[in-house]
């Protein structure tokens, strides 16, 4: 009976589960860093403490949050940028990306490599944000109708999409689908 033990099968379960949090983890510590930045360290800057709230909500430890405000305040913190990229995807679906970057042309260039390799590509700026109003918190709700899409495309955009949040830099996507609304940080949480 090798390899039928009980804890082989939990060392692997908790394997899956520790890479999915320590991805949205290092999101967040990106996000906050960036707001910690823009705010001075003041805590109480509403997207500072919405950045905070939401990785509280996440789980994410006091003490890896602590240190994503230090990082932020320090004299060495890395420039962060955000970004957003829009694409076409599976039966005209708009799909807009919300990344965080250190570098905005490698991540570009990334993203744009994935996109290429399942046949599609970026689009000119506000091509597709036509179809989402944005919020004050930086998060994009796609405007009625939603678009409706048909089998074969749904396994082409599932596969898409978590193609794209396997990504280390993207934070959030959204979608105009029916059922596809948007994948976000708190969608992910384990």
């Amino acid at each position: 009976m090798s390899g039928h033990s009980k804890w082989s099968q939990i060392k692997r379960q908790k394997a899956v589960t520790d890479s999915a949090r320590s991805r949205i983890f290092s999101r967040f510590a990106q996000l906050i860093a960036l707001e910690s930045k823009k705010a001075s360290g003041n805590q109480s800057a509403p997207a500072l403490a919405a950045a905070i709230a939401r990785a509280k909500a996440a789980n994410m430890p006091k003490d890896n949050i602590e240190r994503a405000v230090a990082k932020g305040t320090s004299k060495d913190a890395n420039d962060l940028e955000q970004v957003v990229y829009e694409f076409y995807g599976p039966g005209s679906v708009a799909i807009v990306i919300d990344a965080l970057t250190d570098k905005r042309n490698r991540t570009t260039q990334e993203i744009k490599l994935i996109l290429t390799k399942n046949d599609f590509e970026l689009a000119a700026p506000g091509s597709a944000l036509w179809a989402f109003t944005k919020y004050p918190d930086g998060s994009f709700v796609p405007n009625e109708p939603l678009t409706d899409i048909v089998d074969d495309e749904e396994e082409k955009l599932q596969n898409i999409l978590s193609l794209l949040d396997e990504h280390d830099d993207v934070q959030r996507i959204f979608t105009n689908a029916r059922g596809y609304e948007s994948t976000s940080d708190e969608d992910d949480a384990v």
